[in-house]
């Protein structure tokens, strides 16, 4: 993620947490916050904190994507820090605010939130945050993620410092996964297709978990491996580094 800043001990953290975290993927929120801590970071709920926008500004809908961000900047205002354990919604506040029309004030309060794995490596400095995970894991890197916030092997370089894991390389990793929030719904087969290879992908490694930073991602995913019934479970990236 192009950010040259680096994180000073004892500056506040706001937390933000998705919509669809706080709904299907409470635990993903739970890790990071565990992590967090565990890492010496004060971490802090803004509790007025709603939706980024991100479905809205997909969808065309501008003005509605554009009262979120202003609303959103409202909320996360005092804050340098806003970490997410999304990398679909980091994408929106880095991006997306400035794409939906908001003021110049909330465009800069996007461009203060970080991906989980990018606060970790590039703010944070560390790579080792001292987890233990003794299972065998494929790694799923979003689309935000990778095109977007430019991510680079973050959570790669995270899991790989990770004591015992078995980390495999997910064949055709650069490939969506098909979700792509309103195209899953508008475009059912062709996201149900892309998502089933992406699971057979993921199984031909032989790894217990799938991860990822994006929990839309895996809110798909994990669907596709549940109805298959597949010997594969999903799992947030926080979650395996809060392990010990």
């Amino acid at each position: 993620m192009a950010d040259e800043r680096a994180y000073r001990r004892g500056e506040p953290v706001a937390l933000f947490v998705p919509c669809f975290v706080d709904i299907f993927a409470p635990k993903a929120a739970i890790a990071t916050v565990e992590l967090l801590e565990r890492l010496g970071v004060s971490v802090s709920y803004p509790q007025q904190q709603t939706c980024c926008g991100q479905p809205a500004h997909s969808a065309g809908f501008r003005p509605q994507a554009c009262a979120l961000a202003e609303r959103f900047a409202r909320t996360f205002a005092a804050y340098e820090w806003i970490i997410t354990m999304s990398g679909s919604c980091a994408a929106m506040a880095r991006a997306g605010f400035a794409e939906s029309g908001a003021s110049d004030s909330a465009v800069a309060i996007g461009a203060r939130v970080f991906d989980l794995a990018s606060f970790l490596t590039d703010a944070l400095g560390v790579t080792d945050v001292g987890a233990r995970f003794p299972h065998a894991v494929t790694y799923h890197e979003g689309c935000h993620a990778r095109r977007i916030l430019e991510s680079g092997d973050a959570p790669l370089r995270l899991l790989r410092a990770v004591r015992d894991i078995t980390l495999v390389e997910l064949p055709a990793a650069e490939e969506c996964c098909g979700f792509g929030g309103g195209f899953s719904v508008e475009f059912d087969r062709i996201s149900a297709s892309m998502g089933e290879a992406k699971c057979a992908n993921a199984l031909s490694t032989g790894a217990q978990y799938l991860v990822s930073g994006d929990p839309s991602c895996l809110l798909h995913l994990d669907g596709l491996v549940r109805k298959s019934g597949a010997p594969l479970a999903t799992l947030h990236l926080a979650q395996v580094l809060a392990a010990t």
